[in-house]
């Protein structure tokens, strides 16, 4: 069978976050460290889904990203409150050409030098920004809203994941689906060929025809071997996609549909793209980056406003050369000072008229992405709900014609046995059945993803 194709765009991202409790974590990772043969088991979609989210890089690096965002925000509050520090200071003075001692007044104490002397001194200082125009609550609050467009990044970053699995999955439904049909081709073939060999032992059949239904053989055998092929394939790039090595072996359990998918309502596009635009993460995100804009400006036009800071410190110093103890010295050289400071911006070299007009570019640029997100989103359900109705159509018309296929293949076979079709009859009829079951394969699979495309976008969640 070709290979299985779907026109659909897989570019919108993700849901909802779905996280592990710490126990499920602690299972999951006893499971990865046990051998092989651990891994031949059955995953249903969930599974992947699960695991995927858990252990993607990419989904990790989002996640990481949020923690950093969560790091400045704490970083930003701790601004409001005053800074604290504490310095120190030891030196040693030498003077080679001094000799002997000599004592001179400081500060109403005699002052004995020598040409080496020690001296320390400590301080402590504190400065508190006060008021900058509330730009630091501003900061805080910019931030927050910074954190929740990282926390949509990582729930788009999911929904994404959890959209290439599902293709993938479908993919290998489909494949493995055709696999079988295939194997039945081959056990045809092989009959055929086997009554060609005989009719032409019989001198009933020209070696040409022979050679005809040889070559209709191999080409079943291996259009088997590719399906099988195809199959393999798409378990790699699903391995790729839930981080797993190459040696893990697994199955996947999504069960076969049945013909009654040709049933199933199909979600109207209207109703589902009303219901993206309020669960959709890229359209919230585009949302909070117009709120971010906006507080960038609310931040920019405060740069024209004053600034309070208050400042205090105490310090004390000793040294060697001091008669008085090291205690009298501390007590005698104790300074506390406090003071207030008031900056008034008269002219800042439009630094603050360049950040408005950037800030206000940035709100009009947001508002286009989301106009644009918007118009993305609803072309992207359109073509779901495109491809799910006009399959759901195709398989009606490829199952009946799947059925009047098979009959026709089986009189042509029935005759050919007999002597009573050519061999160029049994190849076309082989080949006009091979189209039949392909238009109903690949119908059925495409009607079954766009589906869930559409309830996925709806907000449900993915299930087959």
């Amino acid at each position: 069978m070709s290979e299985f194709r779907l026109n659909t765009n897989f570019a919108r991202k993700n849901k909802k976050i779905i996280k592990l409790t710490m126990i499920k974590k602690s299972i999951f990772l006893m499971a990865l460290m046990c051998s092989a043969s651990a891994w031949s088991q059955t995953w249903t979609l969930s599974d992947c889904i699960e695991h995927a989210l858990q252990n993607n890089i990419s989904i990790l690096k989002n996640r990481v990203n949020e923690e950093s965002g969560e790091a400045t925000l704490k970083q930003n509050k701790s601004v409001l409150w005053p800074s604290l520090s504490f310095s120190t200071s030891h030196g040693v003075n030498f003077r080679p050409g001094q000799v002997g001692t000599t004592s001179r007044p400081v500060d109403g104490e005699l002052v004995t030098t020598s040409n080496t002397t020690a001296n320390s001194s400590y301080g402590i200082n504190m400065n508190w920004t006060v008021w900058n125009g509330g730009i630091n609550y501003k900061n805080v609050e910019a931030q927050k809203v910074n954190n929740e467009i990282s926390e949509l990044a990582t729930e788009a970053s999911e929904l994404n994941i959890q959209e290439q699995i599902v293709q993938l999955y479908v993919q290998i439904m489909y494949t493995k689906e055709a696999v079988k049909v295939n194997e039945a081709l081959v056990k045809t073939a092989q009959e055929q060929y086997n009554r060609g060999q005989h009719m032409f032992n019989e001198g009933q059949m020209s070696q040409a025809d022979l050679v005809q239904l040889e070559a209709q053989l191999a080409s079943a055998k291996y259009d088997v071997v590719n399906s099988g092929a195809q199959v393999q394939n798409y378990y790699r790039q699903l391995k790729s996609l839930l981080q797993l090595d190459m040696n893990v072996k697994f199955q996947i359990g999504g069960e076969i549909p049945s013909d009654d998918i040709y049933f199933e309502n199909i979600p109207e596009a209207q109703a589902v793209y009303e219901q993206a635009l309020l669960s959709r993460p890229e359209i919230r995100s585009a949302e909070k980056s117009i709120e971010s804009a906006e507080l960038q400006y609310n931040i920019a036009k405060r740069g024209y406003y004053p600034t309070i800071g208050v400042n205090a410190g105490i310090s004390d110093s000793h040294n060697t050369g001091n008669k008085s103890s090291v205690g009298k010295q501390m007590k005698n050289n104790l300074n506390m000072s406090a003071s207030v400071s008031l900056s008034v911006p008269i002219w800042d070299q439009r630094r603050t008229a360049t950040n408005k007009q950037k800030a206000l570019l940035q709100k009009t640029s947001a508002q286009l992405d989301l106009e644009d997100k918007k118009k993305s989103l609803s072309s992207t359900i359109e073509q779901f709900w495109i491809n799910a109705t006009s399959a759901q159509v195709r398989f009606a018309s490829a199952k009946a014609k799947c059925k009047s296929q098979e009959a026709s293949y089986a009189l042509v076979n029935e005759q050919f046995q007999n002597g009573l079709k050519s061999v160029v009859d049994v190849l076309q009829s082989r080949d006009n059945i091979l189209a039949a079951e392909q238009d109903k394969l690949q119908s059925k699979y495409t009607l079954l993803l766009n589906i869930q495309m559409l309830k996925f976008y709806q907000g449900e969640e993915l299930d087959l």
